[in-house]
């Protein structure tokens, strides 16, 4: 059994492993998936050397523990939160090196919601369909980390960077999603599309990976009824039946019946993926690119 692994000791609420995503598949049926903060998962790899398509652990809240049975480097980014090795505090924000044997803790996120591990070498578990990302909408990639799992590990790529911490965007005190009207705007009265740019919304609990739910002002239609399936894309706010805007993310369907009023730009959507429940939701309308 090769020395190049990591064993969870403590899986967390939900951890996944998750690259750059499986795009050009949606005539599949198949999502995109991948990291939901993508610039936060690059900037990790890019710490410990890897590139940024390397495979990292994206944690959800309260984090993870894992012990390599090698000496490793690791760097911890996204969410801040609390980082330990063998109960001695570590960097967050910069490379870390984690001696075989020790107990790497990623604690619960002081603020936002998802952090992200990267190992030198990468998560080496088997690709589908070119990458190694957990969709948990399709059931492609790996199941989601549980306590024993063992991951393999690559073999480094190149020397970590030498920086002590890293910046990075803090979670958002209010979530501001710029908006191009979505093709069945015209499924909404007027009132509901000032509604819809106008009143704030905030961050439900009940969202996940496939979409951030919001709870707020119901939206009105001006038509009833239902729309037969249609291609849906990343960033599409679609409204179902309870008239409370959903925001498409990465484990999105990628059809859907209900109707799209509006599409988040996409440089937005890694500051929704830290938008823990409860943040002020704001949806600004920008016009057509």
């Amino acid at each position: 059994m090769t020395d190049r692994a990591l064993a969870v000791v403590r899986a967390g609420a939900l951890t996944t492993v998750q690259d750059r995503g499986r795009p050009g598949h949606a005539h599949l049926g198949v999502p995109r998936s991948g990291a939901l903060d993508a610039p936060a998962a690059a900037l990790v790899n890019r710490l410990v050397g890897n590139p940024v398509t390397a495979a990292v652990l994206e944690t959800t809240l309260n984090g993870c523990a894992l012990r390599p049975r090698s000496a490793v480097t690791v760097a911890v980014g996204g969410a801040p939160c609390p980082v330990s090795v063998d109960g001695r505090p570590a960097a967050w924000g910069a490379a870390v090196r984690v001696p075989a044997g020790a107990l790497l803790e990623v604690g619960a996120a002081v603020a936002g919601v998802r952090s992200y591990v990267a190992v030198g070498g990468g998560i080496a578990v088997e690709p589908v369909l070119g990458s190694r990302s957990t969709d948990l909408l399709s059931g492609l990639g790996p199941a989601p980390l549980a306590d024993g799992t063992v991951l393999p590990l690559g073999r480094p790529y190149g020397l970590p960077a030498r920086v002590d911490v890293a910046p990075q965007p803090r979670p958002p005190a209010e979530l501001v999603l710029r908006v191009t009207p979505g093709p069945r705007e015209d499924w909404f009265t007027p009132r509901a599309l000032r509604v819809f740019t106008s009143r704030p919304y905030r961050v439900s609990p009940a969202g996940n990976r496939i979409g951030l739910r919001t709870e707020g002002p119901a939206l009105e239609r001006a038509r009833t009824g239902e729309l037969p399936s249609e291609g849906m894309v990343l960033g599409a706010v679609q409204v179902p039946p309870d008239g409370r805007p959903v925001v498409f993310l990465a484990d999105h369907p990628t059809t859907g019946g209900y109707p799209v009023i509006a599409v988040v730009r996409h440089t937005d959507l890694p500051a929704a993926a830290q938008a823990a429940p409860g943040t002020p939701v704001r949806f600004l309308a920008v016009g057509r690119h």
